[in-house]
């Protein structure tokens, strides 16, 4: 074998090219595979008697040299499996080629794409017994069956696609370090029988390999009812091919009749809302029909009120085959997260616009929240409550005030005070605005901050909750209480407002004794200004996606406010290279 190969490639690649070279050309006229150095024996072998060498193929080095030659990185997730394990033969088992090829096959049912792993190659390979192949087309086979167990395991824990090649801004955890990875398939080779396979569903009605390799995906409920909605929705679109349409128009209500009724009617018929087809008058937007349209609206995450408007007929219009994509491009966000959805969290669902805590595998709190408008987007982050602030003071972000601020001055010579802001230079010394040229400002930048002093009438409400991440994104409470009540909720600049701030701030602070309800109530009080440490870091995911589940754990789709799934999708239809 080549001494040290990882720790320093160079200089054994060319005593494993030439060894590599001597095993391919050598000729080896009565080769048997093993696990240690070539030996000879004496064994009656010619048909005149003659006796003949028997070599014992040295497999290992095989395996170990073809690793060589191909100028892997040393981190490289297969060489590590191999190197862990003396570089010995891994696949010597007709069911574990089986099973690989079998889990391959079933990668469609997580909205992945078997195509991406050359399954019918795969499938020959598993097809050819061993006692066939050369020493070299084993060693092959090795390599081809572990790289694909890599990638396999890797797209299905944490997605096909890597996020931060979409969003600079991406920071959720990364995959393991490759070691793991490595010691990872080990423990899945080690398991025939599948062991103990978590989870439900596809992957545990599966035996064997396939089973273990399908139960590396998130084990959430939801991820399970995506996987249904899923293949629901193919069902139907190969059944049916799309879903009758309905025309744009005015704002359709209960009691309202005409042909586009008729349109809405037929269509949700379609989709199974089959005793609608026995209404005497097709026309008439009668009371069961509306019934219908609420049920539409929930799944549909729009607001249950029977008014077909614009975004209603839009989603309406959506057909078996978009919502296949759409289930597709969230089973992938799905499984980018989801190792940091394990344990304790804050949940900042943000087309949901919820939040939720979850402590101890159950839901300790939740809220309503509005998030930024699709003008100023919330990313999705992972970060963690650093501090409160109580009483916080408002320092106008460059954003608000470029566009807004400004603009709101030049408009209002009273803006500022109406909203009880000041201008203060970077030393913190106060400015007379009026001596400020705000047309200049706008055209050429402010210089200048601009402050809001506390209250519970300001911007930030009475509590701030401090994270950690550069894009001055955090939660808060708000003076604008009424916006709560709207169903949607993608108004702010850009955080995250709160609408049940105290809970949560008496609930991360946890400490009863010092920070009760009642102590933070007081101190917020008193309007100073105070900043408090949180006790622990709890993490915050600020999560993006347009299909979840509702409150009664039912699927919903939600309208993509962002416009971010096309990208995703695109990015799912492309091949891994």
């Amino acid at each position: 074998m080549l001494p040290e190969l990882l720790i320093d490639w160079r200089k054994s690649f060319a005593s494993a090219g030439t060894a590599l070279a001597l095993a391919m050309t050598c000729p080896q006229p009565a080769l048997a595979l093993g696990t240690g150095p070539v030996d000879e024996t004496v064994v009656e072998g010619s048909a005149d008697g003659e006796v003949v060498p028997e070599a014992v193929v040295d497999l290992p080095g095989l395996i170990e040299n073809r690793l060589a030659v191909s100028m892997r990185a040393a981190d490289d997730v297969t060489v590590l499996f191999y190197r862990q394990r003396g570089f010995l033969p891994a696949w010597t088992r007709p069911e574990l080629l089986q099973g690989l090829v079998e889990a391959v096959e079933a990668l469609d049912e997580h909205g992945l794409d078997p195509a991406d792993f050359a399954p019918d190659t795969l499938r020959t390979e598993a097809l050819r017994p061993q006692q066939e192949l050369s020493p070299d087309g084993v060693a092959e086979r090795e390599l081809l069956f572990t790289d694909t167990l890599a990638r396999l395991v890797q797209q299905l824990r944490h997605g096909k696609v890597d996020p931060r090649r979409l969003y600079r801004d991406w920071n959720f955890s990364r995959p393991a370090a490759p070691g793991e990875q490595a010691g990872r398939l080990a423990r899945l080779l080690d398991m025939p029988d599948g062991g103990d396979v978590p989870g439900s569903g596809q992957a545990a009605e599966r035996s064997g390999l396939a089973a273990a390799v399908l139960a590396q995906a998130p084990d959430f409920e939801l991820y399970r009812q995506l996987q249904l909605a899923l293949k629901q929705y193919r069902s139907i679109a190969a059944e049916t091919g799309d879903w009758p349409k309905v025309s744009a128009g005015p704002t359709l209500r209960p009691g309202e009749r005409g042909a586009r009724v008729v349109e809405v009617r037929t269509r949700l018929v379609a989709e199974g809302e089959t005793e609608l087809a026995w209404s005497a008058d097709a026309a008439l937007f009668d009371p069961a029909l509306a019934e219908a349209v609420k049920r539409f609206q929930q799944r549909a995450g729009l607001a249950p009120d029977a008014a077909i408007g614009r975004q209603t007929v839009e989603a309406l219009n959506l057909g078996p085959a978009q919502r296949v994509a759409q289930v597709r491009v969230n089973l992938e966000r799905l499984r980018w997260v989801a190792q940091d959805m394990q344990g304790d969290h804050l949940l900042v669902d943000l087309t949901g616009y919820q939040a939720r805590l979850q402590r101890g595998g159950q839901l300790a709190w939740s809220s309503r929240v509005i998030i930024g408008k699709p003008a100023r987007e919330t990313p999705a982050l992972l970060d963690s409550v650093q501090y409160l602030v109580l009483n916080p003071k408002w320092v106008v972000p460059p954003t608000i005030l470029r566009e807004d601020l400004i603009p709101g001055v030049i408009r209002d010579p009273d803006y500022l005070a109406k909203r009880r802001m000041r201008v203060v230079d970077h030393a913190g010394e106060e400015l007379d605005a009026q001596q400020i040229d705000w047309e200049a400002a706008r055209r050429h930048g402010f210089p200048y901050l601009v402050e809001q002093n506390p209250g519970a009438d300001g911007s930030l409400g009475r509590i701030k909750f401090a994270l950690a991440n550069p894009y001055l994104i955090y939660l808060h409470d708000t003076n604008t209480r009424a916006l709560f009540r709207r169903d949607t909720r993608a108004l702010s600049s850009g955080c995250v407002r709160v609408e049940k701030p105290l809970e949560l701030a008496t609930l991360l602070l946890d400490d009863a004794q010092r920070w009760s309800p009642e102590a933070l109530e007081e101190a917020l009080a008193t309007g100073k200004t105070r900043t408090v440490t949180v006790r622990r870091k709890l993490p915050v995911l600020l999560h993006y996606a347009t299909a979840a589940l509702d409150d009664d754990g039912r699927m919903q789709f939600r309208p993509d406010i962002y416009a971010r799934d096309t990208v995703v999708l695109a990015a799912l239809r492309g091949t891994v290279r």
